[in-house]
C-alpha cells in the first residue's frame, strides 16, 4: 500500500482534534441592515374597567327602580288603601257626609264592603242606603269626625274603630241635644282596590238605630 500510513493507536491525536482552532472571522455581515428595533411596549390590561362598568349599570338600575316605586307610592297618594288613623277619619267622614247629603250611591258603595262593583242590581241596596240616610238625617244635620279614639287591626286589610264625632242635631229633632254635642260611634273598615270602605256603622248612644 503506498501513502502514508496512519498513526499507530496512541501516537497522536486522532478526529476533530487533530486540527486546531480557527478564529472567528471578523466582519461577517449582519442580516439586519441596522440596529435591532426596539422591543414592542404591550399595554397591560385593565381589569378594572370591565368592573367599574358593571358596577355603574347597576347603580344606574337600582336608581331607576327607587324612582319607579317611589313614583308609584306618590300616585296612589298620601295613606290611600291603606288602613291608619289618619286613612280611617277620612273614610269614616265621607262615610258621614254621604248619609247628611243623601248620596245613596256612596253609601250603598260603603255598606257593600267591596261588592258594589261585582252587583248587576242596585235598587234594593240604593232602597237601604237612602233609608240609612233619612234615619241619619232625622237626627244630625252635621256629623264631623274629631277623632280616632281606638283601633282594632284584625288584618292588614280590615280593622275596627272607635271614633268620636261632633255633631248638631237636626231640625225638629225629638232628641234633647245641644249643638256641637260629641258622641262616639263604631265603624268597620274594610281597605280593597285603594280605597277603604266603611262596612257598617253603630253610633254609641241611647237611641241607636
Amino acid at each position: 500500500m503506498t501513502g502514508p500510513y496512519p498513526p499507530e493507536y496512541g501516537a497522536g491525536p486522532v478526529g476533530p482534534q487533530m486540527y486546531r482552532a480557527q478564529p472567528y472571522p471578523e466582519n461577517v455581515p449582519s442580516p439586519y441592515p441596522s440596529m435591532l428595533p426596539p422591543p414592542l411596549q404591550y399595554p397591560k390590561r385593565r381589569w378594572w374597567l370591565p368592573v367599574g362598568v358593571v358596577a355603574l349599570a347597576v347603580g344606574v338600575i337600582a336608581l331607576l327602580v327607587t324612582a319607579i316605586v317611589f313614583a308609584a307610592g306618590n300616585d296612589s297618594g298620601p295613606d290611600q288603601g291603606t288602613l291608619s288613623e289618619a286613612s280611617a277619619q277620612s273614610a269614616i267622614q265621607e262615610y258621614l257626609d254621604a248619609l247628611s247629603n243623601g248620596d245613596d250611591e256612596t253609601v250603598a258603595r260603603h255598606t257593600l264592603c267591596g261588592l258594589f262593583d261585582a252587583v248587576k242590581e242596585h235598587r234594593s241596596d240604593l232602597a237601604l242606603a237612602s233609608l240609612s240616610s233619612d234615619a241619619f238625617r232625622k237626627q244630625y244635620s252635621h256629623a264631623e269626625v274629631t277623632s280616632i279614639d281606638k283601633m282594632v287591626v284584625w288584618s292588614p286589610n280590615q280593622a275596627q274603630v272607635l271614633f268620636t264625632m261632633r255633631v248638631a242635631p237636626a231640625s225638629g229633632s225629638t232628641r234633647d241635644q245641644a249643638p256641637n254635642t260629641e258622641e262616639q260611634a263604631v265603624a268597620q273598615l274594610l281597605s280593597q282596590d285603594n280605597e277603604i270602605l266603611v262596612c257598617s256603622y253603630l253610633p254609641r248612644t241611647a237611641d241607636q238605630y
